[in-house]
Order: C-alpha cells, then structure tokens, then sequence
C-alpha cells in the first residue's frame, strides 16, 4: 500500500513539474512578442488599422473596469497623433445586454472619435478569434493592436503565427490589486494559446462575409452575432447631376443649309432659311378685308366725262 502512494506521489509531482515546464515555457515563448510593442504613442509605426481587444465595460461587482478605460484612452491616442486611419473594436456580443464591441464605440465616439472611423467585430470571443478575424474578414495583414502589455503579447505571438505583420500599443496597466486575477489567467490563457495553435489547430469560432475597411457599409440590424456595422450615410456627390431637357420643336433653330456645288455647275444664291425662333418673335400681321365705299351726293352729280 505503501508503494502505491509511493508510485501515485511521483506521478503527481510528475505531473506538476510537467505543467510547470510547460508554463514556464509558454511564457516565455509568447514573452518574446514585446519586441513588437511600444509604449510612448510617438514610437508606435503607421498603421491604416488599429485592433483594440475587448472587455467588458463594468467588473461582475459593477464597479469601473480600468482595463476597457485605458484601452479607449490608448486607441484615441493612437488616432490622434495620426499612427491609425481606421479601430476595429473587436470582443464578444453573447447577449443582447453584454455587448463588448458596442460599448467601445460608444466610449471612442464620447472620446473624440468620428462614428465612421470605428469597425465593430461582434464575434471576437476569444484573442484568436479577433487577430484572425481582422485578417480574414476585414482584409488587414498588418495592423496596431491595442491592449495591455501582457495581453499585446499574446496577441502578436498569434498574429505572426497566421503571417499577420502586427504590433502592440501598451495601453496603461491597472493596479496591481486590480490586475492580480487578470495576471493569473494570463499565465495559463498562453498556455491555452500554444495548445490551440500548435496541438488542436483552432481557428475562429465564425468568419462571414468580407467587410471592406474604409467603404461606406449598408445599414444593417446589430443584433445578429456577426460582422454587422451600423448605418452610414452615403456620401452625397459634389455636383449634382443635371438631366438634359428635351428641346420643343417649335423653339428648334434650323442651321443655315449650304449645298454641295459642283466644279461645273454655275453656282446658285442659296437663301439661308431664317431660324423658327426669329419668325415667332414677329407679330402676326391680319389682313382686313375691303368694304364697298357708297359715292357722296355730291360726287354723284358730276357727270362721267
């Protein structure tokens, strides 16, 4: 019975000293992404596109979330110094009432952010889903991700995995009280991500339809899961176009018609017919028709000579 236990130990430290290693790994693999991330906005190269990861607006207490505040500030930031043209607000829409993506345009538009610059992906469930996603569905092999330090590095580690050419902007870090059970998922959410990409092969949860970046979009519903935008208005041409109106054929003027004149016949005075607008703009003249005149008195006296 002894030896059992015994046995049964050294498989259990085994296997502890099995996931530690591979911790320990996993860590510093994906540790090796922060190379690619900046932390001054003035250091961060040109990107047409910046993907800002989501999160949920408020904690499950109801209190602040400082990770979704300092996400906002570092995106606005990054649009403000001109690094970005266009955000993809990226993160999970599983119900009605917790809409990540909505929450964040909502918080860039009250920050300073034009409503057209803004992308909402509704089905970024996960890190993989919205790198990937940013790729295949809105058509971006390069771009500046937004997140925290530790987050960034994660999702670069993925994006250069699927030959995506991404760096990070660090957004400010909470607390470390704040931040404490956030750091702790994150040493294991690496090691979820080496198995995803290199033992089960996963990739996004959804894909769908390709949504341009930087074209006007059709108004369609937010409330589907998806890669739906809100209405945008088309842009209005700048000169208006003007039909052409039919000219009446009493108004049309009649060139002059010269005829072709041969080398041997005598040329003939051709009269150029006087165009129809002339001709209307003279008054019709009536002709009055003459009376019978009744002689005088006096000139009937007169005898014919």
């Amino acid at each position: 019975m002894k030896k059992f236990a015994k046995i049964l130990l050294a498989c259990l430290v085994l296997l502890l000293a099995l996931i530690a290693s591979l911790l320990a790994y996993s860590e510093w693999i994906v540790s090796d992404a922060r190379h690619y991330t900046y932390d001054q906005v003035e250091q961060v190269p040109y990107n047409r596109v910046a993907v800002v990861l989501g999160t949920s607006k408020y904690l499950s207490g109801g209190g602040p979330n400082h990770y979704f505040k300092y996400r906002i500030k570092a995106a606005a930031e990054l649009y403000n110094d001109a690094k970005v043209d266009f955000i993809i607000v990226s993160g999970d829409n599983a119900t009605v009432q917790y809409n990540e993506p909505r929450q964040m345009r909502r918080a860039l538009i009250k920050a300073g952010i034009p409503a057209s610059a803004i992308y909402m992906d509704f089905a970024g469930f996960r890190t993989l889903d919205s790198v990937v996603r940013a790729k295949e569905v809105f058509g971006q092999d390069r771009f500046t991700v937004v997140s925290q330090g530790f987050h960034n590095e994660r999702a670069i580690f993925i994006a250069r995995h699927f030959g995506i050419d991404a760096v990070g902007f660090n957004a400010e870090d909470p607390s470390a009280y704040q931040g404490i059970r956030t750091r702790v998922r994150e040493v294991f959410a690496r090691l979820m991500g080496l198995l995803d990409l290199y033992v089960l092969d996963k990739g996004p949860k959804f894909l769908g339809e390709p949504v341009p970046i930087g074209l006007p979009v059709p108004c369609k519903s937010l409330s589907t899961i998806g890669s739906l935008q809100p209405c945008l208005k088309q842009p209005k041409p700048a000169v208006a176009e003007i039909k052409p109106t039919a000219v009446p054929a009493a108004v049309a003027v009649t060139e002059p018609v010269t005829p072709a004149v041969s080398a041997t016949a005598a040329p003939e005075q051709v009269t150029p017919v006087k165009p129809v607008i002339e001709a209307a703009a003279k008054p019709p003249t009536a002709t009055l028709p003459t009376l019978p005149v009744e002689p005088s008195a006096a000139s009937a006296s007169v005898p014919a000579q």
